[in-house]
């Protein structure tokens, strides 16, 4: 029996799925797997309710679920999620929200 798993990020983490490199470079040729630079823009999946301070202070969450963002290339850490790799990252491993 296949269940289905559902991943909630906690505190400031945000659950972000790569999207696909360039098939093509500028040029127009065709480029081989390992030529293919690590795709810097995801999509956001799912983000957690915000970091609490130890005063109480509440942080809230500046990104939301559907938006595309640029990350830092090599930071969080990889999950899978049916065939697909993505990654848990902090809200501050976010450099940009991409319009």
């Amino acid at each position: 029996m296949a269940t289905k798993t559902k991943i909630i990020p906690l505190f400031d983490n945000v659950l972000i799925k790569p999207l696909q490199a360039d098939q093509k470079s500028l040029g127009g040729i065709y480029l081989p797997e390992n030529a293919k630079e690590k795709p810097q823009i995801c999509e956001i999946m799912a983000v957690g309710p915000g970091k609490i301070h130890p005063k109480g202070e509440h942080e809230t969450m500046v990104v939301k679920v559907g938006q595309k963002v640029y990350c830092k290339q090599w930071g969080g850490d990889s999950v899978k999620v049916g065939n697909e790799e993505w990654k848990i990252v902090s809200q501050h491993d976010i450099l940009a929200i991409v319009e």
